[in-house]
């Protein structure tokens, strides 16, 4: 079976809509994926809704938000979700404006650099998305300011680049804590250059994490058995995911692409107590 567990659509920076999304997972075969948009609940409702016409695919509902640590940036991921929750939704909207803020900013501090984009012409590749860093990245490679995608955050707008804005900041506990109070699975994300790993590690098991992304673009066999020996030692389930925007393939890697095993979706289904179909 075919598994992608990290996917966004353009209720976050992705390009593609929910039903879209949907659509390319199964015509990929795909049979469990999970929308993890950046600060947004937003699509979930719209790709379950399509997944109806797919009944070989089984969507997960699922968040991805971006927090902070000392020395750099957290992502933790959330499964099973209630996406309705109050709570969630209010403190996301939160994080969404802070975002679009930051992108705002950013471009300013480009055009200072001598890095000629414009804001309208940001808003116009984000399309109906929130706007989010790649979107900065599409708008430099367009007017030839770089050569690739990752260079954009290598040179520009990085941690340590010059253009960077700092957003609204939130912790990686915290973010546990509100996956967890809507009912879901705080699953920690892209993990191999978080600084101090372990010493987290220990901190959000004590806030309800469950889960380590383990299977991830870029991490090679000796990666993946390190990070899976990390994950039986905290007593984690491994999961992992493309992180799929529809940026096209010499961005990303294709959706399913991975090898997430099927055990990782069975154990999150029992953490869930949710039901498991299987064709």
């Amino acid at each position: 079976m075919k598994i992608d567990l990290h996917l966004h659509t353009n209720a976050s920076d992705g390009v593609l809509s929910p039903e879209r999304l949907v659509a390319r997972a199964a015509e990929l075969g795909l049979s469990f994926i999970a929308i993890t948009d950046h600060d947004s609940v937003e699509g979930i409702a719209l790709a379950l809704a399509a997944a109806k016409s797919h009944p070989d695919l089984q969507v997960i509902p699922g968040v991805e938000i971006s927090t902070d640590v000392p020395r750099g940036e957290v992502h933790m991921l959330g499964y099973f979700i209630n996406y309705q929750d109050p709570t969630l939704k209010d403190t996301l909207a939160r994080l969404r404006l802070s975002r679009v803020e930051r992108a705002r900013r950013m471009v300013e501090k480009l055009n200072r650099l001598g890095v000629g984009i414009t804001w309208q012409r940001v808003q116009e590749l984000a399309q109906d998305s929130s706007v989010g860093r790649p979107h900065l990245a599409l708008a430099m490679l367009e007017k030839g300011y770089i050569t690739s995608h990752q260079e954009a955050f290598t040179k520009y707008i990085g941690r340590d680049g010059p253009a960077y804005v700092e957003r609204e900041k939130m912790t990686p506990r915290e973010a546990a804590e509100l996956i967890a109070r809507a009912g879901g699975l705080p699953v920690l994300a892209h993990p191999a250059d978080i600084p101090s790993l372990e010493f987290l590690l220990a901190e959000l098991v004590g806030a309800g994490l469950v889960g380590l992304e383990v299977f991830y673009d870029g991490y090679a066999p000796p990666k993946v058995r390190e990070l899976k020996h990390l994950a039986e030692r905290h007593r984690l389930i491994p999961c992992g995911g493309s992180d799929y925007h529809g940026l096209g393939a010499d961005f990303e890697r294709e959706i399913g692409s991975l090898g997430v095993p099927l055990s990782s979706v069975q154990a999150l289904y029992a953490r869930a107590q949710r039901p498991l179909a299987l064709s």
